[in-house]
């Protein structure tokens, strides 16, 4: 029989379960995701670098897992939170069973949850630090109160890969490029990359190389690039000195594309501030707002934070915004070619509403090499 387990909130709420995968403790900032699907995209996402993740929709695992949906190099989650896990899954990509993949990892999870329940908890009363225990609830929340705070860590460096290195990475899935007679050379700077970010651009016919967080415009600068994107990623964006820097070392110099922690490192380099959202966005059925279509696309999102708005000067102009609750959700300069989204444009999981914009930023690129 699986071992009892424990999530403890730091307001002293317990939910009991059933612990599976690793026989480990985690701590971190417990949040919710409103998917139906894409638990393994989830579980490798470099955004999620923190935290214990709750699944709002009943079952989990029923498709297994295998080597083609991570979406980075490792489970970034500290901890996994689900109502049920399937114990006998069925895809014929299936290399490892849920329990499996986690446990090989080293990440624990509880199940038996009421994740519903748990989600009305933290739509109430915010997002809040967590801790799953397999010990003496009581003890573990006393330890946790003792825990820095998520906000208070900056979180980038221990998901950015330590060197730069080219897309794809030996033994990582990537589709042969649409048109192959296309070429754009391509830098993302890595805050917590997504695999799909590269895979979206090789496909568009770029040649993609990712370099290190705490990388300089200059060097970034060095290797001619034709444009360059900045990644999502973990954490608040106001611990991310280094990384406004390195942006205002390269606007007006190349094209920019920030998405998710991207684009709120863009607004701080900017000049705006961001602030920290009372349970976040994180999901596939976002709505956003288009202004200069009008038109709304359904956006996979994964933050906590978002920028400020009035903090932007006159140059740049607020491009989309969520319908949900009117935080800002991409820019636009009138100046330098630059654009940016607070959502996950490459979704995995998620609609692909949004790829049109890879599209736009590459025509951008195109645009400044023809000058």
């Amino acid at each position: 029989m699986p071992e009892p387990a424990f999530l403890v909130l730091e307001d002293g709420t317990v939910y009991e379960g059933r612990a599976f995968g690793a026989a480990a403790e985690a701590t971190g900032e417990v949040v919710f995701n409103t998917s139906m699907t894409g638990y393994q995209e989830a579980l490798t996402d470099p955004s999620y670098a923190g935290q214990i993740l709750v699944m709002t929709y009943p079952i989990q695992g029923n498709y297994g897992t295998n080597a083609r949906d991570d979406e980075s190099r490792r489970v970034q989650v500290n901890a996994f939170v689900v109502r049920e896990y399937c114990e006998a899954p069925s895809h014929r990509l299936l290399t490892e069973r849920l329990h499996e993949y986690l446990a090989n990892r080293g990440v624990p999870g509880i199940a038996g949850v009421d994740t519903r329940a748990l989600t009305r908890r933290l739509r109430s009363a915010g997002v809040m630090m967590g801790t799953l225990t397999s010990g003496d609830p009581a003890a573990a929340l006393a330890r946790l109160r003792d825990l820095p705070r998520y906000g208070s860590v900056d979180l980038v460096p221990q998901v950015s890969s330590p060197r730069p290195f080219a897309w794809p990475p030996e033994g990582v899935y990537a589709p042969p490029p649409r048109d192959p007679a296309l070429y754009h050379r391509i830098v993302v700077v890595d805050l917590g990359v997504k695999y799909n970010i590269m895979r979206s651009l090789r496909v568009l016919g770029c040649d993609v190389m990712a370099m290190p967080a705490k990388s300089s415009a200059e060097s970034i600068l060095a290797l001619r690039p034709d444009g360059v994107v900045l990644s999502p990623g973990p954490g608040d964006p106001a611990l991310l000195d280094y990384a406004a820097e390195t942006v205002k070392g390269l606007l007006g110099r190349t094209p920019l594309m920030g998405i998710c922690l991207g684009h709120q490192v863009a607004g701080v380099a900017l000049g705006a501030k961001c602030y920290k959202l009372k349970f976040g966005h994180r999901g596939a059925n976002h709505p956003v707002r288009e202004y200069s279509t009008g038109r709304v696309h359904i956006t996979s999102q994964n933050h906590g934070y978002a920028v400020d708005g009035d903090g932007l000067p006159s140059s740049v102009e607020v491009s989309h915004v969520h319908l949900n609750d009117g935080t800002v959700e991409g820019m636009v300069h009138r100046e330098v070619p630059m654009l940016t989204i607070q959502y996950h444009s490459e979704a995995s999981p998620g609609p692909l509403d949004n790829m049109y914009l890879f599209e736009r930023f590459i025509q951008l690129v195109a645009a400044e090499k023809g000058r």
